[in-house]
């Protein structure tokens, strides 16, 4: 299991979770050991994804750069955004361990699709109104289709088949965060302290859930769970089914957590065979692994920490179980390829 996080400074942060052969004073039972650290972009990340043995991160300076997990390297830049790189989404079939599309949004309102085996750019659209920012970007576990969320304070709908938008309509209010839950028949959208549970068929509201503070960051978890991080410093578990808070770890970090991530759908059995586990990251560079079934019973200790000692702004998560390698095609190769498409 790897995590990878993006800061302020512009560094990029790798590492990989380990099982300790013995437990230290403090109670950790894993450790996060460093794969790479180094500045990887000219302006401040935003938004990093990983899936399988591959990584990507975007930012403020119009590039996504992708990583080989496993060589704990960079496999080079896409160039294909005008506007700051505000949201990446990776998807892979149930049935693979390799991502087959990644997804880049950007704040100019652009959506960009790319094949992931290998990189190759494939459409670019509009997701939004142009000049008006993708927040986020969510897709559904079939991977024929897409949600966004923008500026403009509307929801889009992304035929991912045929490349184009199929659904678009006003919110009346900024969502900042979208995601389909691990089945794909709910979706949910943050706005402001609140969490809006969808039906995926209609986008008919189940459920409005209030939190205490502003949301930042969320990620779907099993059984109908959300996890959800933010202002608050709190990681709170949303039952989605019942609309009310499953249970909470309070005080997870000292300052607002900037990102979740649910390891258990992506955990390799070989290394931390524990479909338990969540890591989150906070603004003042802090990076802990829990397990959740504790929090149900007493507050828990972090079975892992890593201090970056950065402003950290985003985070995400995967195992390292896929034997194939991630690669990239010369411009080109790419050029070539799109004519004989």
């Amino acid at each position: 299991m790897s995590l990878i996080a993006g800061s302020y400074e512009k560094f990029i942060w790798g590492f990989k979770l380990k099982p300790l052969k013995h437990s230290d004073d403090d109670g950790k039972t894993l450790s996060l050991t460093r794969l790479f650290s180094y500045p990887s972009h000219l302006a401040p990340i935003s938004t990093v994804a990983a899936a399988g043995p591959v990584a990507a991160s975007g930012g403020g300076d119009d590039t996504v750069h992708v990583y080989d997990l496993a060589a704990a390297s960079s496999l080079g830049s896409l160039y294909h955004h005008s506007a700051s790189v505000t949201a990446l989404e990776f998807y892979t079939p149930p049935q693979l361990s390799f991502p087959r599309n990644l997804l880049s949004a950007a704040a100019d309102g652009s959506l960009s699709i790319f094949d992931a085996d290998p990189f190759v750019h494939l459409k670019t659209l509009w997701a939004h109104k142009k000049g008006s920012g993708v927040n986020s970007v969510s897709v559904h576990p079939s991977g024929k289709l897409a949600l966004t969320v923008g500026r403009d304070e509307c929801l889009g709908m992304i035929n991912l088949l045929r490349g184009k938008r199929k659904f678009y309509c006003r919110l009346g209010k900024e969502a900042t965060v979208v995601k389909f839950d691990s089945s794909g028949d709910k979706f949910f959208m943050i706005m402001g302290e609140k969490i809006g549970v969808h039906e995926a068929e209609d986008a008919r509201l189940v459920w409005e859930l209030e939190n205490s503070k502003r949301v930042l960051c969320a990620a779907s978890g099993e059984g109908g769970l959300l996890f959800s991080g933010g202002e608050d410093r709190n990681i709170t578990a949303w039952d989605s089914k019942a609309g009310k808070v499953a249970y909470r770890i309070d005080d997870a970090h000292s300052f607002r957590v900037k990102g979740i991530v649910v390891l258990s759908r992506n955990t390799d059995s070989t290394e931390t065979d524990d479909p338990y586990l969540v890591a989150s990251a906070s603004s003042d560079g802090v990076i802990r692994v829990w397990d959740v079934r504790m929090a149900m019973k007493e507050k828990p200790l972090p079975l892992a920490e890593a201090n970056t000692k950065s402003r950290l702004t985003c985070l995400a998560g995967s195992s390292l179980k896929s034997l194939k390698r991630p690669r990239f095609v010369s411009e080109a190769e790419e050029d070539l390829a799109m004519e004989e498409s």
